[in-house]
């Protein structure tokens, strides 16, 4: 497929995730369907309360960020602001390292809940010992914008630093948002993704009080099974995914190897309700139509969706709702989530990765533990085995509380 100075093309990957401490493990793990997913009996054991969590697992980074780090910027950063930082140094040097004018390099890596982990740590701190124990790096440590600020400031970004903060669809809508920059001129290299590391007794017990997380925890390898009858909630997971993002006449410039294009994106909002989804799937139709549209795709063009299917009662039947009306009841669908769970605002920028490379290979990864499927889903969803296709375009969905829809597009280079 030819290009031109506006198209928007993937130089670079980074990734830290339930499967592994960067892309390759990722990859890997996604084509061999391992799980991510674990007891965290280990992570929760000192408070008083462990036992009475409902959910008691969770997919935590399989290598802790912090020893990719220095100890003075380990302690320095929140767990999400290091994985965050970690992944944008692999996307980075997989780039070849672009050398760039600082004023055209932009920084857009979303989270969806930030440094919760700070927060409650110094919050601990503060009723045990006063506030003069603090931190002082409390507020840069916990705010929301810090994994984008701690990485335009490594690779000294001036065009831009953006942090959406729009629930589990915010590593995608980063994507997106970078590579609007990109179109509109705005910068000629984008540092995007998403992070996210969220796994506490608070979060977990929020979720499991909505009733949105999976209480098999006697399987947890088995507990995050999109589409299928027995599902019962998503499995909470952490990690970060990062893409650099180019114009592709500058790319070409400097000789860069291009491993493929970020084609289209659509964005839309529900407005209808705060967690729950419209049963109408309008949103997400129209996120969807207006992703093609932004590609110059049709809808039979599309090799497979990457998608949102979180593992939830509502969510998965609707998702697919909404796919079936945008693009036809033949379409081939596959749910990373059920490797690596659900990691809120790091989830569109992980799944990206995947759906990239699935792009690129012409490999379906596996959707896990599908042992009945849901006969509302009336689509191909992949199981049993990694599936061979052709290299082409693939979809990947990302929805968040609030009502938040994006769809971004991934094509070969």
């Amino acid at each position: 497929m030819s290009t031109t100075p506006a198209d928007v093309v993937v130089t670079g990957l980074g990734a830290t995730t339930p499967l592994g401490g960067d892309v390759a493990a990722l990859w890997q793990g996604m084509l061999d369907g391992r799980s991510g997913v674990r007891r965290i009996d280990d992570l929760v054991a000192a408070y008083p309360f462990a036992d009475d969590l409902p959910a008691k697992i969770a997919a935590p980074m399989a290598v802790s960020p912090a020893d990719a780090l220095t100890r003075v910027q380990a302690r320095r950063m929140d767990r999400a602001e290091q994985a965050a930082f970690v992944a944008a140094r692999e996307a980075w040097q997989h780039a070849g390292t672009p050398e760039v004018d600082p004023e055209r390099l932009a920084v857009a890596m979303g989270t969806g809940i930030g440094g919760v982990g700070t927060l409650l740590d110094q919050d601990d701190l503060i009723e045990e010992r006063g506030p003069g124990r603090v931190s002082p790096l409390t507020v840069p440590m916990l705010m929301p914008n810090g994994p984008a600020a701690w990485v335009s400031i490594e690779y000294g970004a001036r065009a831009g630093v953006y942090t959406p903060v729009s629930a589990c669809a915010s590593g995608a809508e980063a994507l997106a948002l970078g590579a609007r920059m990109i179109r509109d001129g705005e910068a000629d290299v984008v540092i995007a993704g998403g992070a996210e590391a969220a796994i506490n007794p608070l979060t977990i017990a929020g979720f499991a009080q909505a009733r949105t997380l999976s209480r098999r925890n006697d399987d947890p390898a088995a507990a995050s099974r999109p589409f299928d009858t027995g599902r019962d909630g998503f499995v909470l997971g952490e990690g970060a995914g990062a893409m650099i993002l180019e114009r592709a006449d500058f790319a070409a410039a400097r000789g860069a190897t291009v491993l493929g294009r970020l084609a289209g994106f659509g964005i839309t909002s529900d407005a209808y309700h705060i967690t729950g989804p419209d049963p109408t799937g309008a949103g997400q139709i129209r996120a969807i139509r207006r992703a093609l549209a932004n590609a110059g795709l049709e809808p039979g063009d599309i090799v497979h969706v990457n998608c949102h299917a979180t593992s939830t009662v509502v969510g998965d039947v609707g998702e697919a709702a909404a796919i079936a009306a945008a693009l036809g009841p033949g379409t081939v669908l596959t749910a990373p989530k059920s490797n690596i769970g659900h990691l809120v605002g790091a989830a569109g920028a992980v799944e990206g990765v995947v759906a990239l490379l699935s792009a690129t290979h012409g490999v379906v990864p596996r959707t896990l533990n599908l042992a009945e499927r849901d006969p509302a889903v009336d689509l191909d969803v992949v199981a049993g085995a990694t599936r061979t296709t052709r290299p082409g375009p693939v979809l990947s969905n990302s929805f968040g509380f609030g009502g938040q829809n994006v769809s971004v597009i991934f094509t070969p280079a």
